[in-house]
């Protein structure tokens, strides 16, 4: 399997090569040439185990690295996770609710980023290079991504979050983190300032080349990769609990990049109906769905602060495909929304995309029904999914929602709605006592890339 840019540049890639560039060196996103139908080997699936399961899926796109290698990439990546079924799916009044939260941080990033630093870490051990992660959170990825490199040989990471912009519980959850190749900067500003960081880095190749920057951001298509799996699997368990032909997945959603894994999965032959994209109030992806007119917003800070986002990463490979796969119609489409902050490229009548907003009314509703009518806690990113989702619901069809954060990350969206103090994890009870370390710098690309070089040059990993 090789990979291309979606602007068309440079020569087709590996897997590995992929993996360690990130972002391609053109400033687009890497998609492989070609999308395996794999509709002939669904039943063959179905019974397969988690690790199972993503073994028979990433070999397909991972195909430069030996079976063995990668099966224990695997294995070491999803036994850090606390339930055995790994993603299970549970039952819960009118929906299934797919669990992503059973990993290290508590939040679905695990499912991809535990995956991505073994991965990292192996292959760099291959070449004997170095990697130093530049990334950008809006919660809960830098969590996980510091996860899953800490203490890494090889690697340092640097995380960017917009200061005071996410929930207390994810701020200490990186910043409690204070192994030495670990680096937490708080950004005086939003989410969409310190991906604009991440890209200008990426994009100035002279100082990405010499120091070494890494991607764990879902621009890296690994991360895309290791979220396509859960799709397959949760279709798979609640068809068999059902006997239903086709399945719904609603998705909470705000740079785009874990309902692309789905979209990949429809056009791959998984059975979805429908993939119901829900945003809260920062709404630049409902409104496209719903009107075909992709256009800029401000940056409303809201319960569900991982989805606080404007510019979505990820929708350049949605993008691609509805140019017909044209890197030169991508390109004066992406040219065209950076000088306006608007673009109308339309929507496809043949994708299987629907799509809502869920508000902080709406939100805290939910989280209030769920828990005085099915006794389930859900996460207010979860409850904008279910929110939406519930637009959608057909007897016929079951719908899955993403729940993608245990609810005890968000514990005053939670008492907000119920009126009482339920959310609590014991990993997160243990965070408070520990210290915390954290740089406050500007939003600006040239002070993060001087931070960036003055470690390196000091060898502070």
């Amino acid at each position: 399997m090789r990979y291309i840019s979606t602007r068309g540049g440079g020569e087709p890639l590996k897997f590995k090569d992929t993996i360690l560039a990130g972002l391609a060196r053109d400033g687009g996103l890497f998609l492989p040439e070609t999308v395996p139908d794999l509709r002939d080997s669904l039943d063959a699936w179905r019974p397969l185990p988690y690790p199972e399961l993503a073994l028979e899926i990433m070999r397909l796109f991972a195909d430069d690295l030996p079976d063995h290698a990668l099966r224990r990439l695997v294995e070491k990546s999803y036994a850090s996770f606390r339930h055995p079924d790994v993603t299970p799916v549970v039952p819960v009044g009118p929906v299934h609710l797919l669990e992503l939260f059973h990993g290290p941080t508590l939040a679905f990033k695990d499912v991809a980023l535990q995956f991505l630093g073994n991965l990292f870490e192996y292959v760099l051990g291959e070449t004997g290079g170095e990697m130093n992660i530049v990334a950008a959170t809006s919660g809960d990825t830098g969590s996980a991504a510091i996860h899953g490199v800490r203490g890494r040989a090889r690697i340092r990471i640097f995380v960017m979050h917009p200061h005071g912009r996410v929930s207390p519980v994810q701020e200490r959850q990186m910043t409690t983190v204070t192994d030495a190749n670990v680096h937490n900067l708080a950004v005086d500003g939003t989410f969409d300032d310190c991906q604009n960081i991440v890209k200008n880095l990426f994009n100035d190749l002279p100082f990405r080349d010499a120091c070494h920057l890494g991607a764990v951001n879902s621009i890296n298509w690994a991360r895309v990769l290791a979220q396509i799996v859960y799709y397959f699997y949760a279709a798979f368990r609640v068809q068999a609990a059902t006997g239903a032909a086709n399945v719904r997945f609603t998705v909470p959603t705000g740079n785009f990049g874990d309902i692309f894994a789905g979209y990949m999965a429809w056009k791959m032959g998984l059975p979805i109906d429908k993939l119901v994209l829900a945003t809260n109030e920062n709404d630049i992806l409902a409104r496209y769905f719903t009107t075909g007119v992709y256009s800029l917003g401000p940056v409303a800070p809201t319960l569900s602060p991982s989805m606080d986002i404007q510019v979505a990463s990820n929708f350049e490979r949605y993008l691609y495909y509805l140019a017909g796969e044209n890197a030169a119609t991508l390109q004066q489409w992406m040219a065209e929304f950076k000088a306006a902050g608007s673009l109308t490229p339309g929507v496809s009548p043949h994708v299987c995309f629907a799509a809502g907003r869920g508000d902080t009314a709406g939100t805290l509703a939910t989280i209030r029904e769920y828990w005085t009518r099915h006794a389930y806690l859900l996460d207010p990113h979860t409850a904008v999914g279910v929110t939406v989702g519930s637009q959608f619901l057909d007897p016929s069809i079951p719908m899955i929602c993403l729940a993608t954060a245990h609810p005890a990350k968000f514990g005053d969206a939670i008492v907000r709605a119920t009126g009482l103090d339920l959310a609590r994890h014991p990993i997160l009870d243990a965070l408070a006592a520990l210290p915390t370390r954290m740089r406050i710098v500007p939003a600006d690309t040239a002070t993060v890339a001087g931070i960036v070089k003055a470690t390196i040059g000091g060898k502070n990993a």
